[in-house]
């Protein structure tokens, strides 16, 4: 059957796809015969639908996946979604709000009947996106954090830290976020340097006519100040010491106090002690046993202990504050001020500091083996540079706050007593027993009040590598054949962002409950930008939609697209011209193929081709071991580079132009067979990047049985190879090209047979590819000797090639040309004798690069010594 003019992708990519889930080809059962490799997919919000993120994430863990299964591997890729207690509850209540109906005015079950009822409708949206990308996961696996099971293995977790004495229940400052109207933790809080002002206030002090005056950014939370503190040595405050300050506006009097906090030198050398609404007041405030005086509701809004402006936001409240402290005479000064701002991750509210009863874990101890498991790399970071990061993080955790105010989650297994104690348990039957044991009363199922609260999100999606697959393993203490055989997982793909919400808390799990690391390796990709720089979002609209460029531009280009400029750790700058060659290169690839495929074949031999069949043999093994060390590397971008220069250069622009036949006529059999098993091959390598257009290929190229894909084929061997047939080939290219750039640059027809005259001392070489040279730089003959008449002259390595031509030469500009390249040569001669010269590289580099490095210098001695003698020519 012969091949379209056009490879049509949308048509290819739904019939493949489709025949790889029929065939079952992503599933993975356990099998001991065969080594496992396993990935867990990072859960997508049930909220998310696919962005360029999740294309550049998914994409490279699907080249690991499929080169991988190609490897004989048993591969196995758990997908799923998280629950997103907040993006979900706002999504919820933002829907609610639609029909006109308020959460606060529904019960709890109702609003999660409404919930599920959402994320059955909306939650699977991402997953099948990912279908279209070409993601192969093993669907019949898919997890969801708030399954039955998943949420089980969340409720034994927490009950087990409980006992433990690792989780702990307590009034403490938290972030608080009143968009959202729950606590987060340190982790979910961004900060960003935003304008401000900063207001200086006269507090007048009680019995005087003298007043102190306060530098502050918050105005609007003057009336929950409980002191002004001064540095005990400050001599201008000394004699205010044990004096109170009356607060403007509600003339409520507050003691003067001395502490060593304070900077004398900053502001004003005093400080407002709010303690309810900043942590270092607080620390304060515990130290000097000051009352604390919440002033705000959940919601932003100032409360009634704030006294005034009752009901306002706390931005309008600011605003109004700061006109009525000018109008009472005691704003005596505003100055423009850049503050470092806390925002929630999630709803990008403004942070309040409050204090909060909430239930933390603590953290110093559990986070040991985790802390150390990274920096003696038993779970490796790519790239590096992120493990200084991890480090500080971990050296600085604080216990984490777990508890959120919110209705959607995994419920907090606490339940009240009338005696005003507590019990936690995994359920309320076993809660009430272990009432009754430990109070000694007879409570009833009435008398249990369980926790409103859920618990963080992370703290699910923290579990996922072992919960995926074996979800009873935090109630039995066994693993089951599954956790046995795929953990601990091999590769873990994910943004640096969350390196710490949820990458470090999964290792801090894995060690906590196996013993062992939840993953090998830890790749971390860069955030995907746009031209200008930015961060691609849907507020700033600079984000294209990632279904229509697969549309547009095919799966494969659009997964190629994304890579060729990805490299790991590193921000990718998206530019759609990259999808675009990304699609081209499939275009090249199509035709490649139609080309082979339309050779008729005969019987008669043809030796010539042999040298450009044994240096092709050999380039696609370097190559190979080329792509290897990429992917040990976690260099998926680089890897992709040298599959494309191999197909696109090596393979298309020389090798396929050294055995084209002549038009319209044979190709002899071997040759062709040769051509089809190298590009056989080629398309292997080339699957785990473009998995539609390789197989709609592969399954070209010879009878397939039904079941039989690409996907499943082994990945090729590696053999050794000759190196120096490499070598001399590249040298044969840059004479063929120079070739070629005189006939471009003379307007001389490419079909005009000229001859060549070649100074050399390896003629070897030139006899060996004589027959390629004539070919493709169309050369009538190559002749040793010195040429006659007009001739221009090239430089390749050491040897000097003469190229006669019937016109006058311009000998200046020939010495113009020849100066030139003598220069450059001259100077990559200097940096690479630099670089040798330089014992630390010597003694650091790996021995392979130091004597490329010693190769480049002779090549570029040898080159600086033939193109003198070319000069000295010109001038004789």
């Amino acid at each position: 059957m012969s091949l379209s003019t056009k490879y049509d992708s949308q048509s290819s990519e739904s019939k493949w796809y489709q025949y790889w889930m029929d065939h079952g080809m992503f599933h993975s059962e356990p099998d001991d015969q065969r080594e496992a490799y396993s990935i867990v997919i990072p859960p997508p919000n049930v909220t998310g639908v696919l962005h360029m993120g999740h294309m550049l994430n998914n994409t490279i863990q699907d080249i690991l996946i499929r080169k991988a299964r190609m490897e004989g591997k048993n591969a196995c890729w758990v997908p799923g979604t998280d629950h997103a207690s907040i993006a979900t509850e706002a999504k919820v209540v933002a829907m609610l709000k639609e029909k006109g109906i308020e959460k606060k005015s529904i019960s709890r079950e109702a609003f999660l009947d409404h919930a599920w009822e959402w994320k059955e409708k909306y939650g699977g949206i991402i997953l099948e996106q990912l279908k279209k990308l070409g993601a192969s996961c093993d669907w019949d696996r898919t997890r969801f954090t708030m399954d039955p099971s998943l949420s089980e293995a969340v409720t034994n977790v927490f009950v087990d830290l409980h006992q433990k004495g690792k989780i702990y229940r307590g009034i403490r400052m938290v972030n608080w976020d009143p968009k959202g109207k729950t606590a987060l933790s340190d982790d979910e809080v961004i900060f960003k340097e935003v304008p401000s002002t900063l207001y200086h206030i006269a507090y007048k002090i009680e019995g005087s006519d003298e007043s102190l005056t306060i530098a502050t950014t918050r105005p609007e939370t003057i009336m929950a100040d409980v002191a002004i503190c001064i540095h005990p040595e400050d001599s201008r405050y000394r004699h205010l010491k044990g004096k109170k300050a009356l607060i403007p506006l509600i003339d409520r009097a507050i003691p003067i106090i001395e502490d060593e906090y304070v900077d004398p030198e900053f502001g004003t050398g005093c400080l407002k002690i709010t303690p309810a609404h900043d942590i270092n007041d607080y620390e304060i405030g515990l130290k000097h046993k000051l009352e604390v005086i919440d002033i705000l509701n959940d919601d932003g809004t100032l409360n009634e202990k704030a006294t005034i402006l009752i009901g306002e936001d706390r931005f309008v409240a600011r605003k109004k504050i700061a006109k009525l402290l000018k109008e009472a005479g005691q704003l005596t000064r505003e100055e423009a001020y850049a503050s470092n701002m806390g925002h929630s991750e999630r709803t990008d509210a403004v942070i309040e500091p409050r204090l909060s009863l909430q239930w933390f874990l603590k953290m110093e101890e559990i986070t040991q083996p985790a802390l150390k498991a990274v920096m003696d790399d038993t779970v490796q970071l790519f790239p590096p540079k992120f493990k200084n990061m991890y480090k500080s993080w971990m050296e600085n955790v604080r216990d984490w706050c777990i508890s959120r105010q919110l209705w959607w989650g995994h419920r907090i297994p606490a339940y009240y007593l009338p005696n005003g104690e507590y019990v936690v348990a995994n359920s309320p039957e076993e809660a009430l027993t272990l009432a009754r044991d430990t109070f000694n009363e007879k409570f009833t199922k009435e008398d249990l009040k369980q926790d409103e609260d859920v618990l963080d999100t992370w703290f699910s999606s923290w579990l996922w590598p072992i919960s995926v697959f074996d979800p009873d393993f935090f109630k039995t203490g066994k693993k089951n054949q599954d956790l046995a055989y795929y953990y601990p997982t091999n590769d873990l793909v994910t943004a640096p962002e969350i390196l710490f919400f949820w990458v470090a808390r999964m290792i801090i799990a894995g060690y906590e409950y196996t013993g062992e690391k939840p993953f090998r390796n830890v790749y971390l990709t860069g955030i995907v930008r746009d031209k200008l720089g930015r961060k691609m979002s849907k507020s700033l609209g600079n984000s294209p939609d990632p279904l229509a460029l697969i549309a547009t531009y095919g799966a494969d280009g659009v997964r190629t697209g994304m890579l060729f400029s990805s490299p790991a750790g590193n921000d990718l700058p998206f530019d759609e011209k990259l999808v675009e060659q990304g699609r081209n290169f499939c275009n090249k690839i199509w035709n490649a193929y139609r080309l082979i495929e339309g050779w008729e074949v005969t019987s008669n031999p043809n030796p010539t081709n042999e040298t450009a069949i044994a240096w092709f043999e050999s380039k696609f093994q370097q190559s190979l071991a080329e792509l290897t060390d990429h992917f040990e590397k976690f260099r998926i971008s680089d890897a992709l580079m040298t599959v494309y220069k191999l197909v696109w250069d090596d393979f298309c622009s020389w090798y396929l132009e050294m055995i084209k036949p002549a038009y319209q006529a044979p190709i002899d059999a071997h040759s062709k067979a040769r051509t089809v098993a190298f590009f056989e091959d080629l398309l292997k390598i080339l699957h785990p990047f473009m998995p539609f257009i390789t197989e709609e290929l592969w399954q070209q190229i010879g009878e397939r049985r039904e079941g039989e894909a690409i996907m499943l084929s082994p990945w090729p061997k590696s053999s050794p190879y000759d190196g120096q047939i490499v070598s001399e080939a590249q040298q044969i290219f840059e004479v063929i090209s120079q070739i070629r750039n005189i006939r471009a640059s003379k307007g001389l027809s490419p079909k005009l047979p000229l001859q060549l005259y070649i100074h050399t001392e390896t003629q070897g070489l030139y006899t060996r590819f004589e027959e390629i040279i004539k070919k493709l730089a169309t050369i009538s003959d190559i002749d040793f000797s010195d040429p006659e008449g007009n001739a221009v002259s090239f430089v390749v390595k050491a040897d000097e090639i003469y190229v006669p031509l019937e016109e006058e030469i311009d000998l200046a500009q020939e010495k113009e040309d020849l100066m030139k390249e003598l220069d450059y040569t001259k100077g990559f001669l200097n940096s690479v004798s630099k670089k040798l010269a330089n014992e630390k590289f010597v003694s650091n580099a790996p021995e392979a690069v130091v004597e490329k490095e010693k190769k480049k210098m002779a090549d570029a001695q040898s080159k600086v010594k033939a193109l003198e003698e070319s000069l000295k020519k010109l001038e004789n």
